[in-house]
C-alpha cells in the first residue's frame, strides 16, 4: 500500500486530523501541517513501473506525549489507516513538530 502513496494522496487533507492510538489506549492527534515534493521521480523500479516522486509530510502534535521516532499507525476519516515511520523534528508553537518522507 504504501508504494501507492503519493503527494497527491495527502494534499487534501492538510490541516485535517491523523489519530495514533498508542498502547494503553492512549490516543494522539496528529494535524497534517504541510506536503511537499521532494524532487521527480527517480526513474523505474526493477518491474518497469515509475518509481514514486519522493515527497515529504509535516505533522503538528501535542506537547505531551512527545511520540519517539518508529512506525505508527495512522488512521483519518478519507484515507486508509498507514503504517508510517515518523521522526519527531522538535518543539514549535505549540506543540511538537513530525516528519514523514517518502521516496
Amino acid at each position: 500500500m504504501l508504494n501507492l502513496l503519493a503527494l497527491e494522496t495527502f494534499t487534501p487533507h492538510l490541516g485535517s486530523t491523523f489519530r495514533v492510538t498508542l498502547a494503553g489506549g492512549v490516543v494522539v492527534d496528529l494535524i497534517l501541517t504541510e506536503a511537499t515534493s521532494l524532487g521527480t521521480s527517480p526513474g523505474l523500479r526493477p518491474d518497469g513501473t515509475d518509481r514514486r516522486a519522493p515527497f515529504s509530510l509535516f505533522f503538528s502534535g501535542p506537547i505531551q506525549p512527545v511520540l519517539p521516532q518508529r512506525i505508527y499507525y495512522l488512521e483519518h476519516p478519507s484515507v486508509a489507516g498507514l503504517d508510517i515511520f515518523i521522526v519527531p523534528l522538535g518543539p514549535h508553537e505549540d506543540g511538537v513538530r513530525y516528519q514523514a518522507i517518502f521516496s
